[in-house]
């Protein structure tokens, strides 16, 4: 059996500086490429050595078919971490608003919006 792993998420957003560098921030990642991409649009990875989010932007006339021109097509994206108190300070640090905690049992979670339109879940398995 082959296993599979994400190995990058893209999303179109607003601005993908800022967002890059909550990213950056709140979760020690790091900017692995920045520059232009399709339809005259331009992108920020940023994680770490194996994973990543492509935050995308496009140019206001760019279309070829595809949902690159909505926002937040998707619903949330998980990030696990190891500590969920420290990550919601540092949340609360970044003038964001925690919301919707959760306990499953297995793992405890929170959400925030990193941007208007893309809400993070942070879980923790400890």
């Amino acid at each position: 059996m082959n296993l599979a792993n994400i190995e990058h998420v893209n999303v179109t957003v607003q601005n993908p500086n800022q967002v890059a560098k909550l990213l950056c921030t709140l979760f020690n990642w790091k900017i692995r490429w920045s520059g232009e991409s399709k339809d005259n649009g331009y992108s920020v990875h940023v994680g770490n050595d194996k994973r990543y989010f492509a935050l995308y932007t496009h140019s206001s006339s760019s279309s070829d078919g595809h949902n690159t021109l909505r926002h937040g097509t998707l619903n949330h994206v998980g990030v696990v971490v190891t500590d969920l108190e420290s990550m919601e300070k540092r949340v609360n640090e970044q003038n964001l608003k925690p919301v919707q905690h959760r306990n499953y049992g297995v793992c405890r979670s929170f959400y925030f919006m990193a941007e208007s339109t893309l809400e993070i879940e942070v879980v923790s398995y400890s």
